[in-house]
């Protein structure tokens, strides 16, 4: 975030801690309080005068607020209706806790962009309980918190008992053992579905021919297979390479990053091309070469 939006921000939303006041724990970390009192920088921005006259400036304040962090304010109170009657110092509150956990002021547009209901959370029954599995569950250290919810804001609008625990008691029990590579890279995992997600891409695959076996080995290789739409991914592509490739499930249980690559803009090109130039080459060469690499495969005739 540019340092003029910064500035904009703690003018705009804190003022300076008052030692006569008494304010609560979580806003002890930062020592900053929001103010209450009108700004005339409100006044005077130029989202300030179009909005409703009907509306209070407690409410401007807050739309303000969060356009200057870079969230969409009117996607926001869509996604999140909650929102319109939360407090510019709940909002605050939440602000201060995530900022004492490591997550940098420049980082909350995104996340809260991404996730709006995180602004309306309770901190002790909802954000508390996911750095609670972070650290205990996912062995992440408090110095690698932001990293991780950067990676996948929606950890933090996950609810650790009927999610994040779940998920991760299927996927040990599938064969991923490697926690830091489900905290680091694919923290997707954690906050998709087991019923609705996880479980109907592995029985879709077994749909295609795979045994159990097969299909538990293509996720642990490629565990991004589980984040791919079945209807928009895995079928046009496993269509292509069944009746026009005519490959065999043995090529895909070896390289299951097939169904990562594009249909139109790399599966299709390169193939029409191997088959136009007569020679044979494997799939995971085919696809994972650069352009450069790919056409010199060809020259030498796909050796």
């Amino acid at each position: 975030m540019p340092a003029a939006a910064a500035a904009a921000i703690s003018s705009l939303c804190f003022c300076s801690h008052n030692p006569s006041s008494q304010p609560s724990s979580s806003h002890q970390t930062n020592n900053i309080q929001l103010t209450t009192k009108p700004k005339t920088s409100l006044q005077k921005h130029p989202l300030y005068q179009p909005a409703n006259s009907n509306l209070s400036f407690q409410f401007k304040e807050k739309i303000l607020c969060l356009e200057i962090m870079g969230v969409d304010s009117g996607k926001a109170l869509s996604v999140n209706p909650s929102l319109h009657s939360a407090s510019l110092h709940s909002i605050h509150s939440i602000i201060s806790f995530l900022q004492s956990k490591g997550i940098h002021q420049k980082d909350m547009g995104r996340i809260f962009g991404m996730c709006p209901q995180i602004l309306t959370s309770d901190i002790k029954s909802d954000l508390i309980p996911v750095f609670n599995f972070l650290f205990h569950d996912l062995r992440v250290p408090e110095t690698n918190f932001r990293s991780v919810i950067n990676k996948c804001p929606r950890l933090l609008a996950s609810s650790v008992r009927d999610q994040l625990k779940p998920a991760l008691f299927y996927l040990q029990r599938l064969g991923f053992r490697d926690l830091k590579a489900l905290a680091y890279q694919d923290p997707i995992l954690l906050v998709s579905s087991v019923e609705n997600t996880l479980i109907p891409k592995l029985d879709y695959l077994g749909e295609l021919g795979f045994s159990r076996n097969d299909t538990v080995g293509m996720v642990l290789r490629c565990p991004t297979l589980f984040t791919f739409s079945i209807e928009n991914n895995f079928k046009p592509k496993f269509e292509y390479f069944d009746k026009e490739m005519g490959g065999r499930l043995e090529e895909l249980k070896e390289f299951p990053g097939y169904f990562a690559f594009s249909l139109e803009k790399r599966i299709k090109p390169r193939h029409m091309e191997v088959v136009q130039s007569g020679v044979k080459v494997p799939l995971p060469l085919m696809l994972k070469s650069t352009d450069e690499d790919f056409r010199e495969l060809i020259r030498r005739g796909g050796r």
